[in-house]
């Protein structure tokens, strides 16, 4: 077996061991929440030395195919989270996080993301704008709806005085609604770079306009919808919440063709 493969393992190890210790974190808060910690970061220092070795060993752009490329995703979703989620008021985010970040991870490892890269025929220069910015996009938009999670959780906990609710160190509801928001105003334009990259080299080719352009397409969209909402027509708390969470499904939907964009 190839280290490729090897290093998948613990990293699928530390993350799932991660998604476990939170929800009993947040079952009986403070007891796992040290456990599930060191989890994230062990899984993520093991996925980032398997994508090295995928970068050494490619004789191109190494994660064009659908599974590398799921990969990638799921490394720079958890990168995200470990900037500031593992602080105490954000731990809880890791219930939403950690739980898909393990079942993508999987999904990947089965797709063939964890061992060698089939050479892509486009371009690596455009391949690692296009497919790094769409990516990291679609990471912020990942946790823009993990926050809206917490929110709508928090507020449901809060509504029936579930025991304990108050004495879990968390955001308030108006900083979670606010950093929502201002993750997927940053996510959006870097959605938007990606996208023009891919629309150019389509025009650049004489591509036409196809399914794979409008899942793409309806992304931003969607997104574009919520700030407005947000911004203009004034929505707040459990409205835009719901709109966040609703609006991954698009981001999910969109992973298996955006390798192949």
């Amino acid at each position: 077996m190839e280290l490729a493969a090897l290093l998948f393992w613990p990293a699928l190890a530390g993350y799932a061991e991660a998604a476990v210790a939170y929800l009993g974190d947040g079952l009986r808060p403070g007891r796992l929440s040290r456990f599930a910690i060191w989890g994230v970061r062990f899984g993520w220092l093991a996925q980032t030395a398997l994508l090295v070795v995928e970068a050494v060993r490619a004789s191109g752009f190494p994660w064009s195919t659908w599974g590398g490329s799921l990969n990638l995703f799921v490394w720079l979703v958890v990168g995200a989270y470990l900037i500031w989620g593992c602080r105490s008021p954000f731990r809880l985010l890791g219930l939403a996080i950690m739980p898909l970040a393990v079942a993508l991870f999987a999904v990947a490892g089965v797709a063939g993301g964890a061992g060698s890269q089939r050479r892509s025929e486009l371009g690596d220069l455009f391949l690692a704008f296009h497919v790094g910015f769409v990516l990291a996009a679609f990471a912020g938009f990942t946790l823009a709806a993990g926050l809206a999670g917490l929110y709508l959780w928090q507020e449901r906990r809060l509504k029936q005085r579930a025991p304990g609710v108050l004495r879990q160190r968390a955001p308030s509801q108006e900083a979670l609604d606010r950093l929502t928001a201002r993750t997927i105003a940053v996510s959006l334009p870097v959605l938007t770079v990606g996208l023009a990259i891919g629309l150019s080299r389509l025009v650049v080719d004489g591509g036409g306009f196809d399914a794979l352009m409008a899942v793409a397409l309806a992304v931003w969209a969607a997104y574009a919808g919520f700030l407005l909402l947000r911004y203009e027509a004034g929505w707040r708390g459990r409205r835009t919440a719901y709109l966040a969470v609703a609006a991954l499904a698009f981001v999910l939907a969109s992973l298996v063709p955006v390798s192949h964009f």
